[in-house]
């Protein structure tokens, strides 16, 4: 019978039956992560207004949900690691003392789900069968929750089986309360695995599979146990012959990693195939054979929907045309969805995000520049075959990113691992928005995980360099950046699919196949060592202009990157000091 207590693990039962004696729900729905029961509380979430059917003939089994207004994102503000001391969480992390911060938060989680429903959501995080696959159980009065959270991880019995009898499963409290900013945090217990959230009700503060579970408690988990979880997509690259290579990379938001995890090679590129792994996170170990192996933990995809369209990610769009929650998009007449940048003309007039009417004079946006899209990794057509390989897959090379007009060229590769961990470091992109700070004011983000690490960031950087002393073949790392410009201020290169031709070069040169020479940065290819067949808008001369490394820009560039070293200077290894010495030195 759906919704009844559906394991024996004494544990999990006797966690539930505390937080339900806290919170005192009117009652306690355990989830199977079955068809039945999707289609059950679909039903309950659309008769209580929290899900919209769309036009089923356009977007079959597709739905659509609107988040307070206040209440459309991560809040970094809000967002704390409770770790005995301040220095463990470090200065990019809001810290608070563990034993304060949870007396707050069951104060704030006290009777909060009277006249509500608790949902109990066992859940696997990585393939069944794999040695690092974790176990969380969420508590939430949330059906979006559940339903979300069926779609993004392996819910269900497939949890409890992998648990067993253990106890070493992270225990998720999620409480909407009245979703009032005042009254919301976001908070992280990594010695004790435990993640508390209230006041929130937006997917990325309350899956706490997503980011609290897979980044900032897996990061604290994977530094302890000698493994790695990071802000990574990880994509196969299958060439005409067969054979499969690995990479992952990292880089900050606007800067097109769904793209990048979901690319179609251009026509030129007969034969070849990219195979999405994942798109947002990866957690990687050394194998026995001295290689770095990688998994998603993931089994869904929560993708930002202003500008995917057929251009910049066809197979996101065929991922997204089935079964999948749409959040605070615009609202057409006949119950379709529609999105700044989504292909084809603008509505006469839709609902916009807040429920308001809007047309295309309108001043506001129709979808809120952070809706999302929640879509099962089964719907992508590029979906890899390896993708509940209990065994992982290895990896060839590390793809750090970010988005500049200027300085950064096109691709480089770093001289060996420790410079790589240097460049990932120091990755940067610009802002996009003048309102978040100025329109092209570089912001630092760490491989592209600052708002997701959760300890001292500083001993971030020292278990990276630690993990290469256990990788016998190491990836290899480069660096990349669609974006740079010309003095003219149009874009050298025209990015999207056609970034198959820097990822063939990368491929190549982590199979011994390509040319590169050395400069200040790293090695770096020739414009003719970047194959341009079939692509006439790209000339050799703006090839080498986006290839272009300029001395005087790099060291604005340095002097740019202070903030972050000063910020963390007390615990920086002296490697990555020492590197950024070495690069002052060559140019």
């Amino acid at each position: 019978m759906l919704g009844q207590c559906n394991t024996n693990n004494p544990a999990v039962v006797m966690w539930v039956k505390e937080m339900a004696e806290l919170c005192q729900p009117d009652r306690v729905y355990w989830c199977d992560g079955s068809l039945a029961e999707k289609e059950f509380l679909t039903e309950e979430a659309v008769k209580q207004g929290v899900l919209v059917k769309l036009n089923q003939e356009k977007l079959p089994g597709c739905y659509y949900h609107r988040s307070n207004p206040n209440d459309v994102a991560r809040v970094e503000q809000c967002t704390y690691i409770c770790t005995d001391t301040q220095d463990e969480a470090g200065p990019t992390n809001n810290w608070a003392p563990p034993k304060e911060m949870k007396e707050k938060l069951v104060s704030l989680a006290r009777d909060s789900m009277r006249g509500r429903t608790m949902y109990v959501v066992p859940y696997l995080m990585g393939p069944p069968g794999s040695s690092l696959s974790k176990v969380g159980v969420e508590l939430s009065d949330s059906i979006y929750v559940a339903l979300n959270m069926r779609i993004m991880t392996r819910m269900g019995q497939v949890a409890y089986d992998h648990l067993g009898a253990r106890e070493d499963f992270n225990r998720g409290l999620h409480c909407m309360l009245d979703v009032n900013p005042e009254r919301r945090y976001i908070c992280h217990f990594p010695r004790e695995n435990l993640i508390i959230s209230v006041g929130s009700a937006y997917g990325g503060n309350v899956l706490l599979g997503k980011k609290c579970l897979a980044l900032r408690i897996g990061s604290y988990l994977g530094r302890q146990e000698g493994w790695m979880a990071e802000h990574m997509l990880i994509l196969g690259v299958e060439s005409p012959t067969g054979e499969t290579t690995y990479v992952a990379a990292a880089f900050p938001s606007a800067c097109g990693k769904t793209n990048f995890a979901m690319m179609i090679p251009p026509a030129h590129f007969k034969g070849w195939k990219i195979w999405t792994i994942g798109d947002d996170i990866a957690w990687m170990k050394p194998g026995a054979d001295g290689r770095l192996y990688a998994i998603n933990p993931e089994a869904g995809y929560f993708g930002v929907a202003p500008g995917t369209n057929y251009k910049s990610n066809p197979n996101a769009m065929r991922t997204i045309a089935r079964d999948t929650i749409y959040t605070n998009v615009g609202l057409t007449p006949d119950l379709d969805v529609w999105w700044e940048g989504k292909d084809g003309e603008s509505p006469a007039q839709c609902l916009d995000w807040q429920g308001k009417a809007w047309t295309p004079a309108s001043k506001e946006k129709a979808a809120h520049p952070n809706s999302r899209f929640t879509a099962p990794m089964q719907n992508n057509p590029a979906l890899s075959p390896a993708v509940d390989d209990p065994h992982w897959v290895p990896i060839s090379a590390f793809i750090f990113g970010g988005r500049r007009a200027t300085t950064m060229p096109l691709v480089f590769q770093a001289f060996d691992w420790i410079h790589g961990v240097f460049v990932g470091a120091t990755v940067g992109s610009e802002m996009t928005a003048a309102a978040v700070g100025g329109v092209g004011q570089v912001r630092r983000d760490p491989m592209a995980m600052l708002p997701f690490c959760g300890y001292n960031m500083g001993d971030y950087f020292r278990h990276w360099l630690r993990m290469r002393k256990r990788l016998k073949y190491p990836p290899l790392i480069f660096h990349v950046n669609w974006f740079r410009k010309d003095a003219a201020g149009h874009f050298l290169w025209p990015g999207f699919g056609e970034n198959m031709r820097v990822l063939k070069w990368i491929i190549d040169r982590c199979r011994g196949r390509a040319n590169a020479h050395e400069t200040p940065l790293g090695w770096v290819p020739s414009p003719a060592d970047i194959d341009l067949g079939g692509l006439p808008e790209v000339s050799q001369e703006q090839l080498e202009k986006a290839l272009t490394i300029d001395a005087e820009e790099w060291r604005r560039e340095l002097l740019l990157q202070e903030e972050l070293f000063v910020k963390l200077y007390a615990y920086l290894p002296k490697e990555l000091i020492f590197q950024r010495e070495l690069l002052m030195a060559r140019l």
